[in-house]
């Protein structure tokens, strides 16, 4: 008589799913209550107003909800494309070569004229780049409806370049907006771990959106989700123009011009702008690698409910960095950085050296997730220190070119030549967080001053 061996199928324990919101409600709700000593925080404020002083007006908190609710509509956006891309992609007959091939054009599309669109965005108005954004999507979800076989190259510019915008165009508009109506750098650093946090919740939504469409029928499922993107991207256009004021830039191209020059002389730009080039470096290796890391040896992982877990890690150490800048023991925002860069470092370290034990390597991404949940905000509070808020959407495009061009070298050379190695593309991620961790540590030297006091020069 044979012998059957049942394959299992690895899955995560259900209890990290509450353990992950148990903390994230605990450490948002018992925030005030620590940190009340030290700042005197208004009692009858929501856990979700904690970075918000008693003197800021009501209209900070309309204002700062209506950005986050649009900042979560563009999140599930997003996040509603990558989630069944796979799935899409096999329907059409991609092979691997192909797919490698569109994602190295997303990338060239990112590198080449991502890169400018956030001085222009700058000179502009990051109204207009948000619509663009909007839009973008709207005409792959309009191509992707009426077309039986669209293409898989378009696509992937179309959303490679709204990527792009989301990366600079909402923490640039909020740091605009901030200024204009007067609020302090508080109730910013606040938005800031909050962007991080919705964010993370809504890429969850967007995975939870997608599997109700898709269904049993993929065919009809897809049609839906097209639909879903096309209506979504419909209301982000309407509450843009309704609900959104426009914040063109007044000064020249020639001023913007002469305001670059004076940046590129101050070492505290080139080591944020590493810094942030290294951090989306190894973010975007992670979510190339992650999967192919899991189900290597050919182990049968449910990758759909790991997903969540990473993503809830990042609402985790988001929720963290209130209590680090202004907790019971705060401390320096750039020692915090170095601290998490090595964490993060070693982190990657371990897997790319042995990921054999699907538990553990689970635990090791949960952990990157929480320091990237963590470091997303403080960077963003660094730029609002050192970086003019003119200039600050130019100023992330320009640092994600160096990210995009190593990371288009690095498809080349794996996809076409197979000349690198899985886990040495995760050693690379990992040695680009230590140089990371090294730039925050000249930071703390060099960034004693704010941007105010040379900007106009």
């Amino acid at each position: 008589m044979a012998v059957v061996i049942d394959a299992s199928i690895w899955e995560p324990n259900p209890s990290l799913y509450l353990f992950i919101f148990i903390c994230c409600f605990f450490s948002i709700a018992l925030f005030p209550h620590a940190s009340r000593t030290n700042n005197s925080i208004n009692k009858s404020q929501s856990p979700f107003d904690h970075g918000i002083s008693s003197s800021s007006s009501s209209s900070f908190l309309r204002f700062q909800r209506k950005f986050l609710f649009f900042f979560s509509l563009a999140s599930v956006m997003e996040g509603l494309w990558s989630v069944f891309g796979e799935f899409e992609l096999a329907k059409y007959g991609v092979n691997k070569e192909q797919i490698m091939t569109s994602l190295c054009v997303g990338y060239g599309a990112a590198l080449l004229v991502g890169t400018f669109l956030g001085m222009i965005s700058d000179l502009v108005g990051h109204k207009k780049s948000c619509l663009i954004f909007c839009i973008l999507h709207l005409f792959v979800g309009i191509w992707k409806r009426i077309m039986p076989h669209p293409s898989v190259w378009l696509a992937s510019t179309c959303l490679s370049l709204a990527t792009s915008i989301f990366s600079f165009s909402f923490e640039a508009w909020v740091v605009v907006e901030n200024e204009k109506q007067g609020h302090g750098q508080d109730t910013l650093s606040d938005t800031f771990w909050l962007m991080t946090f919705f964010e993370s919740a809504s890429l969850i939504g967007s995975q939870v959106l997608a599997n109700w469409l898709l269904g049993s029928n993929l065919e009809k499922g897809f049609a839906s989700c097209y639909t879903a993107a096309i209506f979504l991207a419909m209301i982000g256009i309407v509450y843009v123009n309704k609900g959104w004021k426009e914040t063109t830039q007044d000064a020249a191209i020639k001023d913007y011009r002469v305001s670059y020059r004076h940046i590129f002389t101050d070492k505290r730009m080139w080591l944020l702008g590493c810094a942030h080039a290294c951090l989306q470096f190894s973010i975007a290796v992670f979510w190339i690698m992650w999967a192919p890391t899991l189900v290597a040896d050919g182990r049968e992982v449910s990758l759909g409910l790991i997903h969540p877990c990473l993503l809830g890690a990042r609402m985790l150490g988001s929720t963290v960095f209130p209590w680090l800048l202004s907790g019971p023991s705060s401390i320096r925002t750039e020692d915090c950085l170095v601290y998490a860069f090595i964490v993060l470092g070693f982190t990657l370290s371990i897997v790319a050296y042995d990921y054999q034990e699907i538990g553990v390597l689970v635990s090791l991404f949960c952990l990157f997730h929480a320091g990237v949940g963590l470091i997303i905000p403080s960077l963003a509070r660094l730029r609002t220190m050192h970086v003019p808020n003119e200039l600050r959407g130019g100023m992330i495009s320009l640092s994600l070119a160096p990210a995009n061009a190593a990371i288009l070298f690095w498809l080349m050379q794996r996809g076409y030549y197979q000349k690198i190695e899985n886990s040495t593309m995760i050693a690379l991620a990992a040695l680009g967080l230590f140089v990371a961790a090294g730039c925050m540590h000249l930071l703390k030297g060099w960034g004693k001053q704010p941007y105010q006091n040379w900007h106009k020069l």
